[in-house]
């Protein structure tokens, strides 16, 4: 890596402020920033080169200690910089509060104390409140790094005190690109996977790199034109739970082996000995958090499968308006053409209102099974 922002693809611009504001151009620096932008845009890469780059004594080099430290690691390790990223469905007011008393405290080696909150749109009304204080009078040497999907996702108290970072859905062109340069994808499956991945550089990574994420976009595609009953709907409700249930356990099981690997080589451990006596309480702690985890991901992975029919009804709606556009699924063509000659182009809008709807349940809270078999049932 020779420059932190060399991940960023397709934020030229975003890039740019951030470099000014490193440099320390008149008015460019806050102490409290905003990095807002869809999904895969890459609001958090954004934010921790950034806090790189502000430690950096090179102005982000990426291969000094302090660098490497924010961004060249598996988990952020430097002493300066708070990575904070909730493993349920919202940030409560106990940690704010700690955060709020966390930015009181002094730089131990770098120039800053950074807080990064990778989520800022999870906190709670009470939670924002909680940090308006330290937003409001800034500890001196203490700089806040919120990321959310759009700026009216954080509260108005809040987002007024920060500055903006707006970053762009990068081309299909620049994803392809990237999954072939550092992935090493070959071409046609790269610009396949830009292609669909709805400009989210994640989701592009995993369907190039897993035959599995493929197999199971396959089966959520599959879904709609077999809708042709009330027993059909419910069957394929249950079938689009398990298959997100299905991929949330692949994910788990991949992050929590990760996290007992650095478990094991932060506490000098060898996987092949029996686990010693002092080290089985932080392992009993990174079961539970893994099991909390379990109910965020598998509602993650419902969200992409939506996601998923969202662009298969959107290429329905496509064709039946004439529209120019080209189509994300372009190799289901003939499958979407005849679906498209048995509707209208307002029952597809209407389809497209109820997955919509789905995605309101499920961050109310909803069971997924009720809120898919609902969906479901309007998609007949």
């Amino acid at each position: 890596m020779s420059d932190v922002y060399a991940r960023l693809t397709g934020q030229d611009q975003a890039v740019a402020l951030l470099r000014k504001a490193v440099a320390g151009e008149r008015h460019s620096m806050s102490h409290a920033w905003l990095f807002t932008g869809p999904p895969g845009s890459g609001r958090s890469v954004a934010a921790l080169a950034f806090a790189a780059a502000l430690q950096c004594e090179f102005g982000g080099c990426g291969e000094c200690k302090s660098c490497q430290e924010i961004v060249g690691e598996e988990h952020v390790t430097h002493p300066d910089v708070m990575w904070v990223k909730t493993d349920t469905l919202s940030i409560g007011v106990e940690r704010a509060r700690e955060l709020a008393m966390a930015a009181q405290q002094r730089p131990v080696m770098g120039r800053y104390r950074i807080i990064v909150i990778s989520e800022a749109d999870l906190l709670t009304d009470r939670a924002a409140d909680a940090l308006l204080k330290s937003l409001e009078e800034p500890a001196s040497r203490c700089i806040w790094l919120l990321c959310a999907p759009t700026k009216s996702d954080v509260i108005v108290t809040v987002r007024s005190r920060c500055r903006f970072i707006e970053l762009v859905l990068p081309a299909p062109a620049a994803i392809a690109q990237l999954l072939r340069e550092r992935e090493g994808v070959e071409p046609q499956l790269a610009a396949w996977a830009a292609r669909v991945c709805g400009g989210h550089i994640g989701r592009a990574k995993v369907l190039a790199t897993s035959e599995e994420a493929r197999s199971r976009r396959t089966q959520v595609l599959a879904i709609p034109p077999r809708l042709d009953s009330l027993l059909a709907a419910l069957e394929a409700a249950e079938a689009l739970v398990g298959i997100a249930k299905s991929d949330s356990e692949a994910q788990s099981k991949q992050e929590g082996d990760k996290r007992e690997r650095n478990m094991n080589r932060l506490l000098g451990l060898d996987d092949s000995k029996p686990l010693p006596r002092f080290a089985q309480a932080q392992f009993k702690h990174l079961e539970e958090q893994q099991k909390l985890r379990g109910k965020r991901l598998q509602r993650n992975s419902l969200d992409v499968a939506l996601t998923e029919l969202t662009n298969w009804f959107r290429d329905v709606l496509a064709i039946q308006t004439d529209a120019k556009a080209p189509l994300v699924n372009q190799e289901l063509q003939g499958q979407l053409d005849e679906y498209a000659a048995r509707s209208t182009a307002n029952a597809t809008i209407g389809k497209l209102d109820a997955i919509l709807a789905c995605r309101t349940a499920l961050a109310q809270n909803v069971t997924p099974l009720l809120a898919t078999q609902a969906l479901m049932i309007s998609l007949i």
